[in-house]
């Protein structure tokens, strides 16, 4: 609702300036005001609940009688004297005002176990016995609540219409009492309340939705939720026991919903989600407090909160006033006016306190995880240190869900209702049920009464016939729960002793202290540190502008004049970097001084640079060092410990001393990129990233699972080919594959000082006892890679010897070089061969980048065959082409071509598109798709249809390490389903992205041949590749321009 007025701002202010106060103090508030509350609710339990006591007389443990004039009111009575014909029945009140000379009391007893054998008690004056009932007579209404019998057991007396273990009975008499009061009552009010509880419901399922949007998954709601159920306490202590206003359970029953619809939460939740926004947005730098952000989102949203609120006070009073005749709404209405007064009240004291703590946690919780990523113990640690913590957040372990953690906070405050419904339920439960059963039914007179011809009888006398009381054997719960209310009971009466209860008292208080003491010790820490940012800042501020101002320029007119024709960006920090704490006012100050072309003498900037202090200069100060020969480039990182500022000033030292402009432009973009992943890993001398357009092909039924498979490329029709080519396998059931080696491979080349030791030592390494010596050392260096063959092989005296191994889920190169190292290490010393010499670990015996017969013949990384059966009819639509002439094709082509080209693994048509693409939007080496793409194609005619497979012998992929540590790319991990190890079956997430490779390689193959046997080629790359920028704009070329178009494409496929 909007403001009606702008005063309401003003009024606001002393709300707003209240919140500030308890956010400075939120561990004092929110102790006082939750005593404040508990005296409060301790005082409307008492109220409703007088007299109440802890006793086994529970919800789960019901005894009719807990008093003998409750149980004689239910019970039947009869009478007789001298000049009566017979028994009469007689009302309670009557039988207790008759003097007779003989009252006697028949207890009609039921004994029921479902074990038959447990026997029956034997009790004395039993008149009539008949199976699991007997019939007591004695003159005083005295009833056992515990019996035993000879074998032992123990029977405990329970009311049978006060228990729920007959369900049939409960259920049938909560249905009648259900339909009759529902027919007693306006269909109407029955609507408005069902639908009014359905609103509340939804009410509180909002608050707890909108939360979680907030970043809160449970408690700002359940703070909200007990702030608000405060207020209900409070301003049912002031209605009821100050103002003595008397609001009756049913009333509270059927109005509460009403006052939560209208009230709601949602000022609550905007308070919350303007101070987390405020917060994320000034982070760390402490140029706002957090009593400052609570103070600013109480000022943004207290207005509207006191509008609200008291325009529905108004409402309420006017109403009291209005219906002052109708005590019961009156009375409510003053309930719900002080209710609203109360969260007037609350939400500005303590749900203030509750929210600024939870932005103290918050602080706390970023301060240690700065602390830790900012360390310098080395780059590649701390690079590793982000992706691993970062990679733990995504791990879909039960234990780490949120659901989980909600439901056990839940179980928490259910158990708390439950310990309050358990004290209190005795009189209130027992009251309901026997609701349930207001007509007291007559029992009559047994026979063996009637017909008794005893003196006793025949005078004048009354008998009084109980109810059936019903008695169970006791089961080993209530013995637990009557050991807890013993346990209990001797608290509660240790309690009232003047020296325990002050005792607990003094305990208490100095609990409270303590935890006050060291949550203020966790605030002032923060504070703390936050403030040596800010007086570190202003230190900076306060000593570089004067100099700055006084300085002249140090670089060339030449420089000069290169830096004026650009500006420098603005350096906008990476919202995923957590390793950089360059707030965005930081950066947002850095430009405005990056605008003044003045900077300090170069030698008071190195002397900085020599002191350690190279974060506390501007960037063109940076960049004069680095244009000065006193910074290196690679060293930025290291020195400004910031990355996305080591990549603005790098660009803008380039842009200086390569006379390229264009970097201090926008063309290469640098922004909102997480370096740090990169820093380290995947790149160095950074100054930007490339953007690849994406695309997508599938769904692509593989083995029984559809995936769809991520390529980043820039040739037109690559996406479109392959998608047609996966439309297709679809129509024949899919893909299938089979993965026949797994092992990467590293080929280092030794000498030896003559040809007969270099050929001792392949025979050696070839036996038996060679190849377990050195799979032992290999293994021994890492937990995934296993050697499986070591292969020779001499030329002269040099020895070539290629390892091939498992890796895990892991390309494996530097995995593998380990090991290598290790095996050739311990072959020199321990193994008998100290004169070998070790003349490179990579010996191109591998072979990794580079074509080679090797990988085509042994494989290398993982070898896949794919296959796919496509009907002849999909083959004729889909494909627009014949079966016959896709075999013809693939002989030619494929088969007869590449061999005539002496192609070593080519025989394809092009499998390296498919590879590359794959690999570049998967974080996978480019570089190696010289070997990944070899592959040959095979077609071939069965019964009508066509039978195509792939197969590549040397697949090198991996889902862990890399490229795929980053962000984009371990997001089309994430979509295939691959990303990272496998966490039971290590190696199995690498090997089936590399199937998915091949399937991929298997869909563009069928598509490119179709279009080849079908000549439809150079029209799809004219259509798609030869599109004007602008289709409205008329083609104006002749068809001397359109000739030469067509000669160049087909040139191009021939080439």
């Amino acid at each position: 609702m909007p403001l009606l007025s702008k005063k309401l701002k003003l009024v606001a202010k002393p709300i707003a300036y209240v919140s500030r106060f308890s956010a400075k103090r939120p561990i004092h508030i929110i102790l006082v005001s939750l005593i404040i509350s508990a005296f409060a609710y301790l005082s409307v339990i008492q109220y409703y609940f007088n007299g109440w006591q802890l006793d086994s007389n529970s919800v789960f443990e019901t005894a009719p009688n807990r008093d003998t004039n409750s149980l004689f009111q239910e019970c039947s009575h009869y009478y007789r004297d001298s000049s009566l014909n017979g028994w009469v029945s007689i009302t309670p009140n009557e039988a207790s005002e008759l003097s007779t000379p003989h009252h006697y009391y028949l207890l009609n007893l039921n004994f029921n176990s479902p074990n038959e054998s447990a026997s029956i008690p034997d009790l004395s004056n039993t008149v009539f016995d008949k199976e699991n009932t007997k019939y007591v007579l004695q003159e005083n209404l005295d009833v056992s609540k515990e019996l035993s019998s000879t074998d032992g057991t123990q029977w405990r007396l329970r009311s049978d219409k006060k228990s729920l273990f007959d369900v049939k009975t409960l259920a049938y008499s909560l249905y009648d009492v259900l339909t009759t009061n529902i027919a007693q009552a306006d269909p109407f009010d029955v609507l408005i309340i069902v639908t009014a509880y359905f609103m509340m419901f939804y009410t509180i399922f909002g608050l707890f939705n909108d939360m979680r949007k907030t970043g809160s998954n449970f408690w700002l709601s359940a703070s909200t939720v007990v702030n608000s159920a405060s207020s209900l306490f409070l301003a049912l202590y002031v209605t009821q026991c100050v103002l003595g206003k008397e609001v009756s359970a049913l009333t509270l029953f059927e109005g509460l919903p009403f006052i939560v619809v209208v009230v709601g939460f949602k000022h609550k939740v905007k308070i919350a989600q303007y101070a987390l926004e405020k917060f994320e947005r000034v982070g760390l730098s402490k140029r706002i407090t957090t009593d400052e952000i609570i103070f600013e989102a109480m000022g943004e949203e207290g207005a509207r909160l006191i509008q609200d609120h008291l325009l529905c006070i108004v409402a309420f009073i006017g109403c009291s006033i209005y219906a002052h005749q109708l005590k019961t709404l009156t009375n409510f209405c003053i309930l719900s006016a002080f209710i609203l007064i109360f969260e007037l009240i609350l939400t500005p004291t303590f749900y203030s306190a509750i929210l600024a703590l939870r932005l103290e946690m918050n602080i706390i919780h970023r301060s240690t995880i700065i602390k830790q990523t900012l360390e310098e113990d080395g780059v590649i640690p701390s690079t590793a240190r982000i992706i691993s913590k970062a990679e733990k957040k995504s791990v879909s372990s039960f234990l780490n869900l949120s659901v989980v953690v909600i439901i056990m906070k839940l179980s928490v405050i259910l158990l708390f209702v439950f310990i309050n419904f358990y004290n209190f339920g005795a009189n209130w439960v027992n009251d309901a049920f026997n609701s349930l059963y207001s007509k007291r039914e007559q029992i009559s007179l047994p026979d063996f009464i009637t017909s008794n011809t005893s003196e006793n009888f025949n005078e004048q006398a009354i008998v009084t016939v109980t109810p059936l009381l019903f008695y169970r054997p006791i089961k080993s719960y209530q013995r637990v729960e009557d050991m807890i209310l013993l346990l209990l009971r001797n608290v509660s009466v240790a309690i009232r002793d003047r020296f325990v209860s002050k005792l607990v008292l003094f305990a208490l208080v100095f609990s409270a202290v303590i935890n006050v003491y060291l949550l203020n010790a966790a605030r002032i820490h923060t504070s703390y540190t936050a403030d040596q940012l800010v007086k570190t800042e202003f230190t900076k501020r306060s000593h570089t502008t004067p100099t700055a101002r006084a300085s002249t320029p140090v670089l060339t007119k030449k420089t000069v004049t290169a830096e004026s024709k650009t500006k420098v960006s603005t350096i906008v920090q990476a919202s995923s970097s957590v390793s950089s704490f360059s707030s965005s006012e930081e950066d947002e100050s850095r430009d405005i001084e990056s605008l003044d072309k003045k900077i300090r003498p170069l030698e008071e900037l190195e002397a900085l640079l020599n002191s350690g202090s190279t974060d506390q200069l501007k960037n063109k100060e940076v960049a004069a060092l680095v244009v000065h020969g006193k910074l290196p480039l690679y060293a930025l990182e290291k020195k400004l410990g910031d990355t996305t500022r080591a990549v603005a000033v790098r660009r803008k030292a380039l842009s200086i001393l390569a006379e390229a402009p264009v970097l201090a432009s926008d063309r290469l973009p640098y922004k909102h990129y997480d370096y740090d992943r990169v820093f380290g890993a995947c790149c160095e001398n950074v100054i930007g990233y490339m953007p690849l357009p994406v695309g997508v092909i599938g769904p692509l039924v593989i083995d029984g699972t559809s995936y769809h498979i991520p390529m980043a490329t820039t040739e037109g029709c690559l996406v479109a080919s392959a998608m047609r080519g996966c439309k297709a396998i679809n129509a024949g059931g899919g893909a299938t594959t089979v993965l026949t080696k797994d092992g990467m491979t590293r080929g280092p080349v030794v000498r030896f000082p003559t040809l007969i030791r270099s050929g001792a030592c392949k025979i050696w390494i070839d036996s038996e006892e060679g190849q377990n010596t050195i799979k032992k050392a290999f293994n021994s260096t890492s937990r995934f890679a296993r050697l499986q063959h070591v292969q020779t092989c001499l030329a002269g005296d040099l020895l070539f010897i290629r390892f091939r191994t498992t890796t895990g889920d892991a390309m494996g190169m530097n995995m593998i070089s380990k090991g290598v190292e290790y095996s050739l290490k311990l072959m020199v010393e321990e193994y008998g061969w100290g004169d070998m010499e070790i003349v490179s670990v990579s010996g191109n015996y591998c072979t990794d980048k580079k074509p080679a017969a090797i990988n085509w013949i042994e494989g290398r990384g993982k070898s896949v065959v794919a296959e796919a059966t496509i009907p002849g009819d999909v083959v004729r639509k889909v494909l627009k082409s014949d079966v016959a002439a896709l075999v013809e094709l693939n002989i030619a082509k494929n088969l007869v071509g590449s061999a005539m080209a002496g192609s070593v693994g080519g025989f394809n048509a092009h499998a390296a598109n498919l590879v590359t693409a794959v690999f570049l939007a998967l974080g996978q080496d480019p570089a190696q798709n010289v070997e990944s793409s070899n592959c040959i194609t095979l077609m071939k005619e069965v019964d009508g249809d066509l039978r195509i497979s792939v197969s590549m012998p040397s697949i090198e992929v991996g889902t862990i390490g890399g490229g795929t540590v980053l962000e984009p790319q371990g997001a089309m991990l994430d979509l295939l389903g691959v990303r990272g190890p496998h966490a039971t079956a290590p190696g199995t997430n690498a090997r089936q992205l590399a199937r998915i490779v091949a399937c991929a390689v298997l869909a563009g193959e069928l598509s490119l041949c179709a279009a080849l046997a079908a000549g439809h080629l150079v029209q799809s790359h004219m259509a798609h590749n030869r599109k004007p920028a602008q289709p409205a704009k008329p083609n104006n070329l002749d068809a001397t321009d359109i000739n030469r178009l067509k000669d160049g494409s087909v040139t191009c496929i021939k080439s």
